[in-house]
């Protein structure tokens, strides 16, 4: 059997997942009629302290019907300059919502408050109008580094005093809470809306959330079939999904020390240029000498191993609940074999 570290959203759903699912109650969620819909996003708000939530077929639809959700045309999002809005969501930013786009080089994709303050545009017709902040958690361009309270909590003052809204893209927000300890209903507190994917770290093979108040969850679930994102009898998913938040949750320690295995043994490599900080899941790393990432994955493939090219020389390593112990162990002792091949 291959050993998948392409991502984490490559699981499949394990033996519990699948009884839930063939046990879930369903209904035409287009209607507003399906249960387990309603379990799960009752279940999500709760979790987060939000009045609402809405079942989303993905992290980047989660994503942006919140920004249309909070925007208007000719405003502006403010974002750290390697977030998944801006970079991997094919400018959806600009196409659905036909808004401008500031980015801000941060410190390993996390930004200060007093970063975003310089960037709020001045009140002037030829400008457009600063009116939504994204924060991304963990940060997945910059290796899984992630935001404390600390570094959040200014930043959500200065959006209250400045008028803008605060969205979190919480793709693998709960891999940031197991590493920090802090709790979902605290992050909750800090952002008017929030996105979390169910189909990563978490396990469920399909979905997302978006999470906020009664009045922006009734708007983006107007925008959600406008998306074409209306489903029938989504129960199904949902039953995963909130599996995935019921069992799925603490076990995300242990993807996190394999990362940090995986980190050990390329530190060591001689074909190694550099190494993201590896602070939850993801181990990004950068190839020395003649090596190229195709080179380099093409290599690791003739053991059954897979990752992913991040850049001409650059690789991403992702863990998850479908790798072991035993296969990371399997991962290093290649890595080994292909530093000691001249």
């Amino acid at each position: 059997m291959p050993i998948d570290l392409i991502s984490d959203t490559v699981t499949r759903p394990t033996p519990g997942m699948l009884k839930a699912m063939w046990g879930a109650e369903v209904g035409d969620d287009v209607f507003d009629e399906d249960a387990g819909a309603h379990v799960l996003q009752r279940h999500a708000a709760d979790l987060f302290g939000h009045e609402a939530a809405l079942f989303m077929p993905s992290g980047v639809m989660s994503n942006q019907v919140a920004i249309k959700a909070h925007t208007e045309a000719m405003d502006e999002l403010i974002c750290e300059e390697t977030s998944h809005v801006f970079r991997y969501e094919n400018g959806g930013y600009a196409f659905h919502s036909q808004i401008a786009i500031q980015t801000i080089p941060g410190d390993h994709g996390r930004l200060r408050a007093e970063q975003i303050a310089a960037a709020i545009k001045p009140p002037a017709d030829w400008l457009p109008r600063s009116r939504l902040v994204v924060l991304e958690n963990s940060c997945n361009a910059a290796g899984g580094s992630y935001y404390t309270l600390d570094r959040v909590r200014p930043i959500r003052a200065l959006c209250a005093e400045r008028g803008l809204r605060l969205h979190l893209d919480g793709a693998r927000l709960f891999n940031a809470l197991v590493a920090s300890g802090e709790s979902a209903r605290e992050w909750g507190e800090q952002f008017d809306s929030i996105s979390v994917c169910l189909s990563k770290g978490l396990g469920a093979p399909v979905g997302s959330l978006l999470l906020g108040s009664r009045e922006f969850i009734a708007r983006a679930r107007r925008l959600r079939k406008g998306f074409g994102g209306g489903m029938r009898q989504i129960g199904f998913l949902c039953a995963a999904g909130l599996y995935a938040l019921q069992h799925h949750v603490e076990r995300l320690a242990e993807d996190h020390e394999h990362a940090r295995l995986l980190a050990a043994e390329l530190m060591q490599a001689p074909y190694v240029a550099g190494l993201r900080p590896v602070s939850t899941n993801i181990v990004i790393f950068d190839l020395a000498g003649d090596w190229t990432a195709a080179a380099f994955l093409a290599r690791l493939a003739q053991q059954g191993i897979r990752g992913s090219a991040f850049g001409p020389r650059t690789v991403r390593f992702v863990t998850h609940l479908d790798v072991d112990r035993a296969m990371i162990g399997w991962v290093c002792a290649a890595l080994r074999d292909i530093g000691r091949v001249p």
